[in-house]
């Protein structure tokens, strides 16, 4: 069961004939005021559909970049109700680009299901990527997100063959999220040539869009693989910009927006007849 604001966006992009651009952020991170001012910036600066980060002290699934935006997130003292204060916030102003919660299973099993699921909705959310819930155990969570009308959005990865994306696209909506290395965030580079076939097959396995992240850092890179994916995921390169400011005495806020800017335009760009 999925929002209408992602399929509405996928529609939308598939009219357009280009791929998509997500930007991952942490809520918190470095502030909360900081956080917001970026979130409410992502749209105008390029950004499709947002993906924005809870804090959790033990991402397995993240390298370095992501793992330090969290501990910023948490000594700002951002929670899971205080990430939903933040999506609400970011949907009175606007109505239209989806948002995704994504994070890890312990702060959501802490609040509750039901009331996780309840609150997610009633604060804009559209979808949520709980990183370390296999579908075996998911069935609990996704009645809960299905009965608020949130997308479980699950994740593929090199090593998912056939047989498991059957498993993984049952009760799986809005799209794929295809991990398109082996490891964790922000240390390998994504490769178009070996992207390609992984996206034909969970598109075909599943019938949904296919998001492409974990490597993507370069708008050289986001090009070849908006090339390839029905969107194109960037985070640890903008979690990056605001250690990067943060380390320079500078506000993170422009320093995020660029980096988005110049992403989401070469992913825009990226299917013109010019560049095919």
């Amino acid at each position: 069961m999925t929002t209408a604001r992602i399929d509405a966006r996928f529609a939308a992009l598939k009219a357009e004939g280009r791929a998509g651009f997500v930007a991952y952020v942490m809520a918190g991170d470095p502030s909360r005021d900081e956080a917001l001012e970026i979130l409410r910036g992502l749209p105008a600066a390029g950004a499709d559909l947002i993906e924005l980060g809870f804090p959790f002290s033990d991402p397995m699934a993240e390298g370095p970049p992501i793992q330090r935006a969290a501990l910023r997130g948490l000594k700002a003292r951002m929670t899971l109700k205080g990430t939903l204060e933040l999506a609400a916030d970011f949907r009175a102003g606007d109505a239209d680009t989806p948002l995704i919660l994504m994070g890890y299973l312990n702060p959501v099993e802490s609040y509750g299901h039901d009331a996780f699921a309840r609150d997610a909705a009633a604060a804009g959310v559209d979808g949520v990527i709980v990183v370390d819930c296999p579908p075996e155990e998911a069935g609990p969570l996704t009645d809960a997100l299905d009965a608020a009308r949130l997308s479980l959005i699950r994740l593929a990865t090199p090593t998912s063959d056939d047989a498991r994306l059957r498993i993984i696209a049952e009760r799986t909506s809005g799209f794929v999220y295809y991990v398109s290395v082996a490891g964790v965030t922000g240390v390998k580079e994504a490769q178009a040539a070996a992207v390609a076939p992984a996206v034909a097959r969970v598109r075909r396995a599943s019938g949904l869009p296919v998001a492409v992240g974990f490597g993507v850092r370069t708008p050289e890179r986001a090009a070849e693989i908006a090339r390839v994916a029905d969107a194109v995921v960037a985070g640890s390169v903008l979690v990056d910009e605001v250690a990067a400011a943060l380390e320079a005495n500078d506000s993170p806020v422009g320093r995020v927006l660029a980096r988005v800017g110049a992403l989401a335009g070469a992913v825009r760009g990226a299917r013109t007849p010019e560049t095919v």
